[in-house]
């Protein structure tokens, strides 16, 4: 959490790729609150100065809120269906998709400038059937 103070675009740009490859994963956002509650309860458990706990708990916050916005934002209509490995779930979600914009909307999400293939996504884990 020290490169949060130190190199804080870079560290945003971080976390946004790693809040994509947790919406590739289909991680549900209401995780991300109990799981920096654990951390910072652990920090507390073992550090001395309360200033530190409370460096660590501010970037924490910090860092669960980035990773919250890129999930909302890079789960798109076309994620679940993938997910799901279902073939009509993605036809249908494509559909909603203006004409010119289908093949886009399966080959790329992107949250900030950070991206994700949703095709690349299903290929790697298998779902052939999306």
């Amino acid at each position: 959490t020290l490169d949060m103070y130190q190199e804080p675009a870079f560290m945003v740009d971080e976390l946004s790729a790693l809040g994509l490859r947790h919406v590739g994963d289909s991680v549900p956002t209401d995780l991300f609150g109990p799981f920096m509650t654990a951390a910072v309860e652990i920090v507390r458990t073992v550090a001395e100065d309360d200033d530190a706990v409370e460096s660590f708990r501010w970037s924490m916050s910090l860092i669960t809120r980035i990773l919250m916005r890129t999930v909302t934002e890079g789960s798109t209509i076309v994620m679940p269906a993938i997910n799901a490995n279902s073939g009509k779930l993605l036809r249908t979600a494509v559909a909603c998709a203006p004409r010119g914009q289908r093949a886009l909307w399966m080959l790329n999400v992107q949250v900030g400038t950070k991206s994700i293939s949703p095709l690349m996504l299903a290929i790697e884990a298998g779902s052939l059937d999306a």
